[in-house]
């Protein structure tokens, strides 16, 4: 045992602190998946509930097309940063989807700062190139509310503003930009569509299926090029 600035540290009392960023979660996943012979193929999608509820409640299309979901519910960008390297570099995947922001715009880790929030996705892409990874940028999806935080009365407008800086980030540095947002907005102008959802901003079925005709010719053109 050591004392650092007036404090004693303990391994034993650091192994008690949280997970802040859920590295465990996908560890024993990401083993596997790395001890499997790399077909060049390789696409992880990464993000929030969103993302993870898309891969378990609709395995066959991920299985399918031989795509990893790395999503984790209540994330912000801020976590997904920490666990980029774990959960995507790591795994040497051709193509990442990176779908974010929902849950810093509702304030789940940080007050929101769109600045910072646009800072750790540039940075996640930078990390991604600089390691021969593909991006794909998307919009994060419409939502009206956060039942969680109903606070928020102003999501949508942040919503709006985000998605438009990132797609001027795609195109001034060459990243392919897919908008899920305007197919999936409800007539309001302001909603997830009523249609998509049960809670306004996580999708059901239906929503993951139009995601699913979104995203993955664009998918599977980039694979073409590479092989």
């Amino acid at each position: 045992m050591a004392a650092i600035a007036g404090t004693v540290f303990s391994p034993e009392a650091e192994a008690l602190k949280p997970d802040w960023a859920q590295f465990d979660r996908y560890a024993k996943a990401n083993t596997e998946l790395i001890s499997q012979p790399d077909n060049g193929r390789r696409v992880v999608f990464f993000g929030n509930s969103i993302t993870d509820n898309w891969a378990s409640r609709r395995p066959e299309f991920f299985a399918s097309h031989g795509y990893t979901g790395r999503g984790i519910g209540g994330q912000s960008t801020y976590q997904f940063l920490a666990r980029f390297r774990e959960d995507v570099v790591n795994l040497h995947p051709a193509i990442v989807v990176i779908n974010a922001a929902t849950n810093d715009i509702a304030e789940n880790t940080h007050r929101y700062n769109e600045d910072r929030t646009f800072g750790n996705i540039c940075s996640m892409v930078e990390i991604a190139r600089a390691n021969g990874i593909d991006v794909i940028l998307t919009t994060t999806l419409p939502a009206g509310h956060f039942g969680w935080n109903p606070e928020i009365k102003d999501g949508p407008e942040k919503i709006t503003r985000l998605n438009e800086r990132l797609k001027k980030y795609a195109a001034d540095n060459g990243l392919t930009f897919v908008d899920y947002y305007s197919k999936l907005l409800d007539p309001d102008g302001r909603s997830l569509n009523k249609n998509f959802t049960g809670d306004g901003v996580h999708p059901n079925n239906d929503c993951y299926q139009v995601m699913e005709s979104i995203i993955t010719p664009v998918i599977e053109q980039k694979l073409s090029k590479k092989k």
